[in-house]
């Protein structure tokens, strides 16, 4: 962007003292930020309202009759996987079966939108120096702040009443549509509250959006914890869920019960949470100066370390603190995953509607025990490529900052830096499978016996997932170099469509050409199913043809900033 587009004269002290308010130009910033996503919201908006009108409609396909959706219920009730991979279920209803398969996902999905969407406007305007030229004019101190929130707000109302609009037009109530779209933009606008906060306390737009992300993580596992933990109730087609359910905003968007009890008071918690979110970050823009963090960071050792002028050692220095923050989060949840994983039988029962929903989750494997290993390492593969993208997605931060510019201007060339940065990736997947198989064998081992044949096998089932991992990573690396200006939004669309295609196809009956656009559908549902070779090796050369051409292409074409 221009600074001519940003720039102003400055203002007389007279001029700002008759007229200036805090949030002098609020008008003006919010046409701006809609300018500079002009792309990125219509992209959001519509890749969540298809996901959301498609997988209503599959659900209507999937279950036809009044029976099958009775038994779909009490079955979910039934299977802590089902709860913690696909969300709370309220009721029988094709709306309320509908609601479960959706809102936990695309709740989710919000919140990472608004995330990336507040920080772009705020902490990366502010690292970048934008701000310091828009601050020169007749800005005032939180009128910035106010259009980031605008802007995320407005964008998250409109995804409410898409979401709504398109539930009402394949015939279901209007006023659960109603309160399912309010439930899923309530989060993400609490979670533009959330990232605000993150923007006034940090002096990097990375580490903003790593505190929002993994905020946002937390609040699923929340959510999946209070939900698994929850109690069935009499009718056998609900679940209270317990108390951790109710400190995440995640699990308050299906604790409205959309299409059963319609509990619309529980809206109110997203006003309170996302006012006090709002009103802390407003806050702390009085307590910093611009461009410096509410915790300034602590000063750097006298003497760099020898790996750090390297373009290996640099790409450490930016991806560690991703890496270690994700490890965190995938090793707490492989431990808890892998601890009830010898209970598994006493959760589901004797219902064989219930081992059906399993085997289908976990690729058609008739022992629940293996069935239920073979989802979660399917999910934790997805969480891991999610890892991969947010650290990929780096490379574009330094090259919108002007940062990559002044390091190509060594003897650093874009092959070798673009490289750096995907071999820690790469070395971070690898990291984060065999911590989630360690993990996941040693709690599961400590419960069940035999403590290191566990970790062995849970291990290597791990290790089968890493190809498809890194088709997802040389994808993002070929949407870098070839279309940067888009490549974070679609980077992020494709492992949505990884996610539904591959490990919620099979439940939601998606055509097999639909699940099989995803590479996680190629791998063999492990720890029970033989591994070959052959889909393996397949993975492995696409993802590096696919990575050779992004390099190929980012080395071609001009920096964007």
């Amino acid at each position: 962007m221009s600074t001519a587009t940003l720039s102003a004269p400055a203002p007389t002290p007279s001029a700002v003292g008759r007229g200036a308010s805090p949030f002098t130009g609020t008008r003006r910033l919010i046409r701006l930020a809609l300018r500079r996503d002009r792309i990125q919201i219509p992209v959001w908006l519509i890749a969540l309202t298809l996901l959301m009108a498609f997988s209503a409609s599959s659900v209507v396909g999937l279950y036809p009759t009044q029976g099958d959706l009775h038994e779909f219920a009490m079955t979910t009730a039934k299977s802590p996987v089902a709860l913690a991979t696909n969300g709370l279920i309220s009721g029988d209803s094709v709306g309320a079966v509908t609601a479960s398969q959706t809102v936990m996902l695309m709740s989710v999905a919000a919140g990472l939108m608004s995330i990336l969407m507040v920080v772009r406007h705020t902490r990366q305007n502010e690292e970048t120096g934008r701000a310091e030229l828009v601050e020169a004019s007749v800005v005032g101190r939180k009128a910035l702040l106010t259009a980031a929130l605008a802007v995320a707000a407005g964008t998250n109302i409109l995804l409410a009443v898409l979401v709504a609009g398109v539930l009402a037009a394949q015939g279901f109530p209007i006023g659960g549509s109603a309160l399912l779209g309010l439930g899923v933009g309530g989060v993400g606008i609490v979670f533009a509250g959330v990232s605000a906060i993150a923007a006034q306390a940090t002096e990097g737009a990375r580490t903003a959006n790593g505190i929002g992300g993994g905020l946002l993580g937390l609040a699923f596992l929340l959510r999946a914890f209070g939900d698994m933990s929850g109690d069935v109730s009499a009718d056998g087609i609900r679940v209270d869920p317990g108390w951790a359910s109710w400190l995440s905003p995640v699990g308050w968007a299906e604790l409205t019960r959309p299409y059963d009890v319609n509990a619309w008071w529980v809206l109110g918690l997203f006003v309170v949470a996302a006012a006090a979110c709002g009103l802390g970050a407003f806050a702390l823009t009085e307590r910093r100066d611009i461009g410096a963090g509410l915790f300034p960071t602590k000063p750097g050792p006298e003497r760099a370390s020898h790996s750090l002028p390297t373009p290996l050692g640099s790409a450490w220095r930016i991806q560690r603190g991703t890496l270690l923050w994700w490890g965190i989060g995938i090793g707490a949840v492989a431990l808890a995953y892998g601890a009830i994983g010898d209970q598994i039988d006493d959760f589901l029962g004797d219902g064989e509607q219930a081992g059906d929903l399993m085997a289908k989750l976990g690729g058609g494997i008739p022992d629940m025990v293996d069935a239920y290993f073979a989802a979660i390492f399917a999910m934790m593969a997805i969480a891991v490529a999610a890892y991969a993208v947010q650290a990929l997605l780096h490379m574009r931060a330094e090259e919108s900052a002007g940062r990559l510019e002044q390091v190509l201007a060594t003897s650093v060339g874009k092959p070798r830096w673009v490289l750096s940065h995907v071999v820690i990736v790469v070395a971070g997947v690898f990291a984060l499978q065999i911590l989630t198989g360690v993990a996941t064998g040693l709690a599961y081992g400590l419960v069940a016996g035999d403590v290191a044949g566990r970790i062995v096998d849970l291990t290597v089932a791990a290790l089968v997932f890493v190809p498809a991992i890194l088709v997802v990573v040389a994808v993002v690396m070929l949407l870098f170099g070839a279309l940067p200006a888009l490549a974070t939004g679609l980077s992020w669309a494709v492992l949505a469509v990884c996610l539904i295609a591959g490990m919620l196809g099979p439940l939601l009956g998606l055509p097999d050409a639909v699940h099989d656009i995803s590479p996680f559908s190629h791998i063999p549902a492990v720890p029970a199913a033989d591994v070959t070779a052959g889909p393996l090796i397949v993975l492995t050369v696409i993802a590096l043809v696919l990575g050779a051409v992004g390099v190929a292409m980012f080395r071609r074409r001009d920096l964007s900033t």
